[in-house]
């Protein structure tokens, strides 16, 4: 079968079956063979991998992708996109179609069925709004994973890459680069996808970290601080955690532990690394 990348063929298909794109899953397929293989480069797809694809549309990564990896399964939301799916896919014997919301997805047993519980590669081209759901839900339950390679908004990208100090940085950035280094694979144009976007998007590859890039003694209070921290940006870390339900301790041992932590008064989340965090929620967590 010709490939999808071939805009012609896409359109084609989408008439023959008569879809209708669905705003509500952000329904954009890829036409460009050019970023199909940095994307599978990136990802650093081998025969021996089981690759999870999230969001295959009518597969035309996929079929690459069939042919990179070892395996593939892809998890398809929309049950319309499943008899299209069945066709464009139907050379590859290696590929498992799974039409299921990834959110409600058990991707532990699958990795442990299909991989024998080894880490797996995840791919994914995700609509903005869930994107941070997919990405911390799949690092939260510790699902084996080696790396993520996923096509997002190039503001999200950026988001998960950058440092304190900017105005992109925010509890994104440190969730992600809490379990995971990232690295930006590609930027690609709106007019790569069909149909095009109103939005510029990225490939970012986040690779999970091999053990703990900080130590921290309560991860659930770490990620409460951060989040305290940046739900008010304008004010200062002191009344960011002193103002929010997420934080138990008292105003003095706020003050107190930012002191220890070498920071001043008056200093904002947005200017702590995630060490500083860290830190800063150890010396809270034996409050």
């Amino acid at each position: 079968m010709e490939k999808l990348s071939n805009p012609q063929k896409t359109i084609e298909t989408i008439k023959k079956y008569q879809f209708n794109f669905q705003k509500k899953f952000g329904q954009n397929f890829l036409i460009d063979e050019h970023v199909i293989s940095k994307i599978i480069n990136g990802a650093g797809v081998t025969k021996d991998d089981f690759v999870l694809e999230i969001g295959p549309g009518i597969g035309t990564l996929t079929q690459y992708l069939a042919e990179a990896a070892g395996e593939v399964a892809a998890v398809e939301i929309d049950r319309k996109l499943i008899p299209i799916l069945r066709e464009t896919l139907s050379e590859y014997d290696n590929v498992t179609i799974i039409n299921e919301d990834i959110l409600k997805v058990d991707i532990r047993a699958l990795a442990l069925e299909k991989n024998g519980g080894k880490p797996i590669k995840v791919v994914a081209n995700l609509p903005y709004y869930i994107t941070t759901p997919i990405i911390m839900g799949l690092f939260e339950s510790h699902v084996p994973v080696d790396n993520i390679t996923v096509m997002v908004q190039k503001e999200v990208a950026a988001r998960m890459k950058v440092g304190p100090g900017s105005k992109d940085y925010g509890a994104l950035s440190l969730a992600v680069q809490y379990y995971a280094e990232p690295y930006l694979v590609a930027n690609v144009p709106a007019n790569c996808f069909i149909p095009r976007p109103n939005v510029d998007s990225a490939v970012i590859r986040l690779t999970r970290h091999a053990g703990p890039v900080v130590s921290v003694d309560n991860e659930k209070l770490l990620f409460n601080i951060i989040r305290a921290s940046f739900n008010q940006r304008r004010k200062t870390l002191q009344n960011g955690l002193k103002n929010s339900d997420l934080i138990s301790a008292s105003k003095e041992d706020i003050v107190e532990a930012i002191r220890e932590v070498g920071l001043p008064e008056t200093v904002r989340g947005e200017a702590l690394t995630l060490e500083q965090f860290a830190a800063l929620a150890n010396i809270l967590n034996k409050k």
